[in-house]
């Protein structure tokens, strides 16, 4: 029993955290926890490619928020490897006030005076969930995911404020941050390998970089006319 014990303290496990796909929003709307929003085919693609990217990876485990582009994101990686698709709720995308509303300062919820209330407090923020309980529930998320791939790897399909939250805290940088410089693209893997249940390195990688709109990469400038904070 020792021995064992010994043994697991020792397996190296690597959790892949990947952002899901392109969304089709034309309407450009923070689309947050809503239902009803699906990848483009943009987004499918990129799914797929993460899926080839992976194939030859020991993957053992693949889970995902409930939101459908999450799932939709995890199928073809779960399939290319003939495992079940499972689902956290931790995994879901942080709650914003401004769900279901356009973002703009021009032309969206900033404009207007009633709003700007939910906005005295970054740090926290005042605007949605609370930065410490994202870190919370996706670390307890990526510890059962971890315990599930144990020796092997696992997949976890979340959205980007919730992963650069959790990356922020295990490499002990602040939490509240410019949305602007999270360097969590479209498709990127956020992977953090364990050894035994301790978290030793973080890594990041953009298999479908190729794929992303240049706006969109890690750390771009939004396009011209491009003002709009979309759902993550």
């Amino acid at each position: 029993m020792s021995e064992q014990r010994s043994n697991s303290a020792e397996d190296i496990t690597v959790v892949h955290v990947m952002r899901h796909g392109e969304v089709a929003n034309p309407d450009g709307i923070l689309y947050g926890r809503l239902p009803g929003y699906h990848l483009s085919d943009l987004g499918r693609r990129m799914a797929d490619r993460v899926a080839e990217h992976l194939s030859g990876r020991d993957v053992t485990h693949v889970v995902a928020s409930p939101l459908e582009r999450a799932q939709e994101t995890a199928e073809p990686i779960a399939k290319a490897h003939g495992l079940d698709l499972a689902t956290d709720e931790r995994l879901i995308e942080a709650d914003n006030i401004f769900q279901g509303k356009t973002f703009g300062v021009g032309d969206g919820a900033l404009r207007k005076p009633n709003n700007w209330k939910h906005l005295v407090n970054p740090f926290r923020p005042s605007w949605g969930e609370p930065y410490v309980d994202q870190v919370v529930r996706m670390m307890s998320a990526l510890s059962a995911a971890k315990d599930q791939a144990r020796g092997h790897e696992a997949v976890v399909v979340s959205h980007q404020l919730p992963i650069w939250i959790v990356r922020s805290y295990v490499e002990r940088r602040r939490l509240w941050h410019d949305p602007r410089k999270r360097q969590c693209t479209l498709a990127s893997l956020t992977t953090f390998t364990y050894q035994g249940d301790r978290i030793v390195s973080v890594g990041y990688t953009e298999p479908a970089r190729d794929l992303v709109p240049a706006h969109l990469l890690a750390g771009a400038k939004p396009a011209k006319g491009q003002t709009k904070a979309f759902g993550a």
